[in-house]
């Protein structure tokens, strides 16, 4: 099966050895994105900003792939600090409707950049 490298400048370039998404038949894999503002490649402060911020960037590679965030099956969260969840699903809920996607939320010790939090998400494109 042919895998196909999605790229946009809408979203922060990879900082790493890594692409943005990947594209198999009609599933795309997205990698992790952090709050960073994809203009000046820093992060935005704030965690509800950084929260609005990692979900602005996943949709502008959704739809770098003829996609939307609606096409989501699969969310991963990974947050420094688990405090944060409520806030999380609240601005997840500006970006979604029923049907959810299946999501995991995970604790972790730290990320790229200090962020606070990163998601990545597996996708069925139409």
């Amino acid at each position: 099966m042919p895998r196909t490298v999605i790229n946009t400048d809408n979203a922060p370039a990879a900082i790493g050895t890594y692409s943005q998404a990947i594209k198999a038949g009609n599933t795309l894999y997205m990698s992790g994105q952090i709050p960073l503002d994809p203009k000046t490649m820093e992060l935005v402060e704030g965690f509800e900003a950084q929260t609005v911020q990692v979900f602005e960037n996943l949709k502008a590679v959704a739809e770098a792939a003829g996609g939307s965030l609606k096409n989501i099956v699969k969310l991963n969260i990974f947050l420094t600090d688990l405090g944060n969840f409520a806030t999380v699903n609240e601005v997840m809920s500006r970006y979604f409707q029923q049907p959810y996607p299946a999501r995991a939320a995970i604790g972790i010790a730290a990320l790229p950049k200090a962020a606070q939090v990163e998601m990545d998400a597996i996708l069925v494109l139409d």
